[in-house]
C-alpha cells in the first residue's frame, strides 16, 4: 500500500466523479479548484471514447472544471500510441462510438481491410454483423486491441453498458486474446504517473468505477479513492474482497481527505 502521506499528485476519473452527461457534480468545480491551489499536480484518465482530449477539455471547462487538453489522458490517445509502436504501418479498423480521428492522428485508418481491429466505446455500431466481423477477422488471425474493457458508464437517464461486456464473447468466438489498453489495463495509470512526472505510490486515483478504477490503481501502486457517485453501488463494495484505501461521498470530500492526510491522519 503506498504512502498516503506523501500525495503529490491527483489522478482523476471524469464521467461519473466530475460530470454526469457532461453536467457537473456538485462541488466539483470547488474540489479540483482547490486541489490544485494546494500545488499537487494532476492528469484526468478516461475510457470516454466519443470526444477527443480537445473536446472533453471544452465540455469540462463549460461545465465550470477548468482543464487543459494535455491533461487529459483518453483510451483512444492510449490505444493510438500502443497500435503505433506495436502494429507500425497497420491498417487499422476501429469500431467505436463517436468522432475521435483528432485522437487517432498517425494510424491508417481502413475498415475494409484492416490489419487490426480496434474496438472503442459501445454504441448502436456493436451490431450483430459488425460484432459477427471482428469474431471471423479474429479467427483468421487478425489481432484486436480494445480501448478499455469497461463494463458500464453512467448517463443521466442510467447506466449503459460498454465494450468489456463483449470482449470475453469475441474471444471465445474469436479463438484469440483481445489486448486491452485503457483502464483497468496498468499502463493508463503508469502513463499518467509519468505525465505527472511522478511515482505511482505519489497519485491519489479518484474513481467511481471500484474495478477499473479504484482497485486497478491500486495495484499499480497508486493510492485508491472511490466516490459514491456516478456508477458507484453499495452491493458492489458490499461484495469485494479487497477494499478501496479510501471511500468518500463524492469529489467534493476530496479536500479535506487530502488535508487528513498530509497531516497523517
Amino acid at each position: 500500500m503506498s504512502d498516503r502521506g506523501r500525495i503529490r499528485g491527483v489522478l482523476y476519473d471524469i464521467d461519473g466523479v466530475l460530470v454526469t452527461s457532461w453536467q457537473e457534480i456538485d462541488g466539483a468545480a470547488v474540489a479540483v479548484r482547490r486541489v490544485r491551489e494546494s500545488g499537487l499536480r494532476r492528469a484526468f484518465l478516461t475510457n470516454t471514447t466519443s470526444r477527443t482530449c480537445a473536446e472533453i477539455a471544452e465540455r469540462l471547462c463549460g461545465s465550470g472544471i477548468e482543464v487543459a487538453a494535455g491533461e487529459i489522458v483518453t483510451a483512444a490517445r492510449l490505444t493510438a500510441e500502443f497500435v503505433g509502436r506495436r502494429y507500425p504501418g497497420a491498417a487499422v479498423w476501429v469500431l467505436n462510438h463517436g468522432d475521435i480521428g483528432a485522437d487517432l492522428a498517425g494510424l491508417t485508418l481502413d475498415d475494409e481491410h484492416p490489419d487490426v481491429v480496434v474496438i472503442g466505446g459501445a454504441g448502436v455500431e456493436f451490431s450483430h454483423l459488425a460484432l459477427s466481423r471482428v469474431a471471423e477477422l479474429m479467427l483468421d488471425g487478425v489481432p484486436v486491441v480494445a480501448m478499455h474493457s469497461g463494463l458500464t458508464w453512467a448517463t443521466a437517464e442510467g447506466l449503459r453498458i460498454d465494450a468489456g461486456v463483449y470482449l470475453p464473447g469475441l474471444e471465445a468466438a474469436g479463438n484469440a486474446r483481445i489486448e486491452v489498453v485503457g483502464k483497468p489495463a496498468a499502463a493508463g495509470f503508469r502513463t499518467c504517473a509519468e505525465l505527472m512526472r511522478l511515482d505511482p505510490s505519489e497519485v491519489l486515483m479518484v474513481g467511481d468505477d471500484l474495478q477499473s478504477d479504484v482497485l486497478a490503481a491500486q495495484a499499480v501502486g497508486l493510492t485508491g479513492v472511490l466516490v459514491r457517485t456516478g456508477k458507484f453501488r453499495a452491493a458492489v463494495l458490499a461484495a469485494v474482497d479487497r477494499a478501496p484505501h479510501h471511500v468518500i461521498d463524492s469529489v467534493a470530500a476530496l479536500p479535506g481527505l487530502i488535508t487528513s492526510l498530509a497531516n497523517g491522519r
